[in-house]
């Protein structure tokens, strides 16, 4: 081992004491060491134990760890530290900006412990609240985070969605009468991509010469396909076709593995087609979208003519769920009610967070009388768009809400979501769930297993059983169209609508640019096969007037 490795281990080991808040001398000391070893002129490893002993800078102590790092490639003392520190907290040590001080308090203050959660805490504005702190610190720790996760190859739909179709037109343009067409889990519209994926007419090695003058590298190479990663570990792979054939590779690509095996039980053997369509056209079935081609059960539907028409961001009539600067949110509330006026929506349904969620400036319940008295004011001024009076209150460890049944009755609409002790058994979480969704003021059921795409997963529930207390009890299910979440999972929406939920497409947003969250949602929605019917965020102004006092009616409100 060398030198620049064992001063990387000391200087890791220092870090981590400072995050526990262990002594700062003995952590120091450690600093000092990893500093001196970097900067010795020989190395450690081909030196006799005396003469490290005897090295300026490191002395007994330091020189008996440094033989036990040689000897056995760790060291003891950093891995008892390594165990009872949370991964991400390590890997937040990468993050510029970020030192031990400021990874502490996100710990300790703030209970976040990934790279997720603090990047959706950034989003959210909730840095803001902290000592130490401040909007630039802030935005430098979004920007920091958001560059290292994209160095690790793994993309959000959101995040890469920009970058797919860039390069789409750039392909384009290089290659003047060369087809190229997106395939794979980005055309499926994906939650989350590894690899953009391309099926292209284009020669091989014009294509390659073409990557290589932009410093992307090749990774692999083949007579039917091509990987190249570009400078920041962007991974893009090609699929070779020829115009006759075209269709049959796009076909293949852009399916599931899951799918394409059902398929060749329905249509056993192979064709080559010049377009898509005319595989599902040999098949004598509808053409099926890629966003639906995961799973097989969509064959036999197509089979029967079931296809269903699949819900689209203009089917959104309102805003369900966005926060103001009354909590955690950046715009105040007649900011959000213009911008979506702009948009072209009805009403905003104004969710701010509940007391206990006092990190994101809670509302206690005299702050709640101000703001309805606020909301009624503007409502007069922007009439006939209107502004519903909502929270997202906090379900407690015990399955309660967080305000009395007295203040519960004065909101138009409640989203019952868990934020805190997310660490569950499943047991635990559907109790708390559960408890939330049997409240008679409960309205939504807000993101349903709190997961954080790329970051944290969620707390395990039983989703069925979800689902169907969601339907006993008139609860909407909250489809979570932040980009970071998407919850409830695209893969169970089928699951819901057959047991006849209502599913709410949200897009939780914090500002006004939150809103375009919206069509993330919608997205996801279509993997599910939701038609706007299904969509509670599809009823028009009046229709959800009505749904609220119907409901009331229902549950003796």
């Amino acid at each position: 081992m060398d030198n620049s490795s064992i001063a990387d281990i000391f200087s890791l080991l220092s870090r981590l004491m400072d995050i526990h808040g262990e002594n700062s001398f003995r952590a120091k000391s450690y600093a000092v060491a990893a500093f001196n070893i970097d900067k010795l002129p020989v190395e450690l490893s081909d030196q006799p134990a005396e003469k490290i002993f005897a090295i300026k800078g490191i002395g007994d102590a330091m020189g008996k760890k440094i033989l036990e790092i040689m000897e056995t490639g760790k060291l003891s003392a950093l891995e008892e530290y390594l165990q009872k520190t949370p991964p991400g907290l390590v890997e937040m040590l990468n993050i510029k900006g970020l030192g031990p001080k400021k990874i502490a308090v996100i710990w300790k203050e703030m209970g976040i412990e990934t790279l997720g959660e603090l990047l959706y805490a950034c989003n959210e504005n909730r840095l803001l609240l902290y000592k130490g702190f401040g909007e630039k610190t802030q935005q430098s720790v979004k920007a920091a985070i958001e560059f290292y996760l994209r160095s690790k190859g793994s993309y959000l739909y959101a995040e890469i969605e920009s970058l797919a179709l860039s390069l789409q037109q750039q392909l384009a343009a290089q290659f003047a009468g060369r087809k190229f067409e997106l395939t794979g889990a980005f055309k499926r519209q994906s939650p989350t991509i590894d690899l953009l994926e391309w099926v292209t007419t284009a020669d091989a090695a014009a294509l390659l010469d073409f990557f290589r003058a932009q410093s992307f590298a090749v990774a692999e190479e083949n007579e039917q396909s091509v990987i190249v990663k570009s400078p920041e570990n962007t991974t893009l792979k090609f699929y070779f076709a020829g115009n006759n054939n075209f269709g049959t590779i796009l076909f293949h690509t852009t399916s599931s593995g899951a799918f394409l095996d059902a398929w060749e039980t329905y249509f056993p053997g192979t064709e080559v087609y010049a377009d898509e369509e005319q595989v599902f056209a040999a098949a004598d079935i509808p053409y099926i979208l890629p966003c639906l081609r995961e799973k097989d059960s969509v064959i036999s539907r197509a089979a029967g003519k079931n296809i269903p028409e699949l819900i689209q961001p203009a089917d959104i009539k309102g805003i369900i769920h966005c926060h103001s600067n009354w909590s955690d949110g950046v715009n105040s509330i007649e900011e959000m009610a213009k911008a979506a006026i702009e948009m072209g929506y009805e009403y905003i349904v104004l969710s701010d967070h509940s007391k206990s969620a006092y990190y994101a400036k809670g509302l206690k319940e005299e702050r709640i009388k101000e703001q309805h008295y606020y909301i009624d004011e503007l409502n007069e001024k922007l009439r006939p768009f209107k502004i519903f009076k909502s929270i997202e209150a906090d379900i407690l460890s015990d399955g309660s809400l967080d305000y009395s049944n007295e203040i519960l009755a004065t909101f138009d609409i409640i989203i019952a979501s868990v934020h805190s002790n997310l660490k569950m058994t499943e047991e635990k979480a559907m109790m708390r769930l559960l408890g939330a969704i049997q409240n008679p003021y409960t309205t939504i059921l807000g993101h349903i297993t709190g997961r954080l795409l790329l970051s944290r997963e969620g707390y395990p529930v039983d989703h069925e059983k979800i689902i169907e207390a969601c339907v006993e009890n008139d609860v909407a299910i909250e489809l979570n169209a932040h980009p970071r979440r998407l919850d409830i999972d695209w893969s169970y929406i089928d699951l819901a609508l057959e047991k006849g939920a209502t599913i709410s497409i949200d897009p939780d947003a914090h500002s006004v640019e939150g809103f375009r969250h919206i069509k993330y949602g919608v997205l996801a929605a279509q993997k599910g096969g939701m038609t706007p019917k299904q969509n509670l965020s599809s009823l028009d102004l009046k229709l959800l007037e009505r749904y609220i006092e119907q409901r009331k009616v229902k549950r003796n409100l």
